[in-house]
C-alpha cells in the first residue's frame, strides 16, 4: 500500500518541478533580469561614458590598485591597449588612448575592458559616443597619370600596402612616447585631415592626415619619441618614414626630398627625421603627417592637446635597452 502512495508523491514532485522551472523560463522572457546573480553579464556601458568626433582621440581612463595588472580594451573591433597612468593626488590607474576613426559610425558603441591580475580578471563597460565630423569636400584638377594608375603601377602600389600592412601588424608593447607632442614643421595647412576629395570629377578616399605648406628642405621632425619602423618610397606617399610610438600609436611622414634615419632607429621627441619634399602624388612641397592609433586613423593634431603630467627623459631608453626588439597633393591610403 506504501509504494503506489510514495510514486504517486514522485509523480507530484515532478510535475511541480517542471512548473517551476516553466515559470522561471517565462518570466526570464518576459523582465530581463538577473534571476541568478553572476549568470549574466553587467549592463553596456554601466562603468561610464566618454564622447568624442570622427578622427579625434578620447583618454580613457580606468580605476586599478595594482598597476601590474594587464588591462586592455575592445571597441569595434579595434585593440584598445592600456597603460600605468596614476597622477599625483589621483587613484591608481591605467589609460587608453582610444582613436575614433574617421570612418567609424556615429552613435553609441561598448568599449569592453578586461583587467587581468593574476588568476582574477574583472571586467568593465564603457559608452563611447561617436559624434559626426563636418568635413570639408575639396574638388582637386590633376595631371592624368596621377589619378588613374596603369596596370603596372597598380601592381606596384598594391605591393606597397601589404608592405606597410606586414610592418605594422605587431604593436610595441611598450608605451615608447612621452608627455609633449611636437608639430613636425612650421608651415601653412593645406590639407585638412578628413576632407573628401573629388579628384578629377572622382570621389577617392578621404584624406587621412594634415598636409602643411613648408618650403623645400625644411627640417622634418619626429613628434614624439618612437622607433623608425618603416622607410620608403612609394608610389604615392614618396620618401616616408613610419616611426613606432608603442602601443599601437604610429605616426607618418610622407612625401620628403630626404629621409635621415633609418630602421629600427631610436629617435627623440623633435629630432630631425627627414626633409619637405614633393616626392609621390605632390604638385608642390609640403609635408603629409599621418597618425594611427590602435588602427584608428585620427588627426594628428589631435596628439597636441592630450593631457599628461612628464615623466623622467630616460624612460624610452630603459624600456628598449629592456625589450629592443600650389595645392600640395598626398593620396596615400593607409592599411
Amino acid at each position: 500500500m506504501m509504494l503506489p502512495a510514495f510514486k504517486q508523491i514522485q509523480q507530484r514532485v515532478a510535475r511541480l518541478d517542471r512548473t517551476v522551472l516553466m515559470a522561471v523560463v517565462l518570466l526570464a522572457s518576459i523582465f530581463p533580469v538577473d534571476l541568478f546573480p553572476g549568470s549574466l553579464p553587467a549592463p553596456k556601458g554601466i562603468d561610464g561614458q566618454y564622447s568624442g568626433k570622427q578622427g579625434q582621440i578620447i583618454v580613457v581612463r580606468v580605476p586599478a590598485e595594482d598597476i601590474a595588472a594587464q588591462v586592455h580594451g575592445s571597441f569595434l573591433g579595434r585593440t584598445i591597449n592600456f597603460f600605468a597612468d596614476s597622477p599625483p593626488g589621483e587613484p591608481k590607474g591605467f589609460v587608453g588612448l582610444l582613436g575614433v576613426d574617421m570612418q567609424d559610425e556615429p552613435g553609441t558603441h561598448e568599449l569592453a575592458v578586461e583587467i587581468k591580475n593574476g588568476e582574477q580578471t574583472r571586467h568593465l563597460s564603457y559608452d563611447i559616443l561617436v559624434v559626426k565630423e563636418k568635413f570639408q569636400v575639396e574638388h582637386l584638377k590633376l595631371p592624368k597619370e596621377k589619378v588613374d594608375l596603369d596596370e603596372k603601377s597598380l601592381a606596384r602600389w598594391k605591393a606597397e600596402q601589404e608592405q606597410v600592412k606586414e610592418a605594422l601588424a605587431t604593436d610595441s608593447r611598450m608605451k615608447l612616447w612621452q608627455p609633449g607632442f611636437v608639430e613636425p614643421v612650421n608651415g601653412k595647412r593645406t590639407g585638412i585631415f578628413g576632407s573628401v576629395r573629388i579628384m578629377n570629377g572622382q570621389a577617392r578616399n578621404p584624406h587621412n592626415g594634415e598636409d602643411i605648406g613648408a618650403p623645400l628642405g625644411a627640417d622634418v621632425a619626429a613628434t614624439n619619441d618612437g622607433v623608425v619602423r618603416l622607410t620608403v618610397d612609394h608610389i604615392f606617399s614618396g620618401r616616408g618614414v613610419y616611426l613606432d610610438h608603442g602601443l599601437g600609436f604610429y605616426s607618418m611622414y610622407f612625401h620628403l626630398s630626404e629621409v635621415l634615419v633609418k630602421e629600427g632607429d631610436l629617435v627623440r621627441a623633435g629630432q630631425i627625421v627627414g626633409k619637405v619634399g614633393a616626392t609621390g602624388r605632390a604638385t608642390g612641397p609640403h609635408l603629409h603627417w599621418g597618425v594611427k592609433l590602435n588602427g584608428a586613423r585620427v588627426n594628428p593634431y589631435a596628439l597636441l592637446d592630450l593631457p599628461f603630467s612628464r615623466t623622467g627623459s630616460g624612460a624610452l631608453q630603459k624600456q628598449l635597452q629592456e625589450s629592443v626588439p600650389a595645392t600640395p597633393v598626398s593620396g596615400q591610403t593607409l592599411p
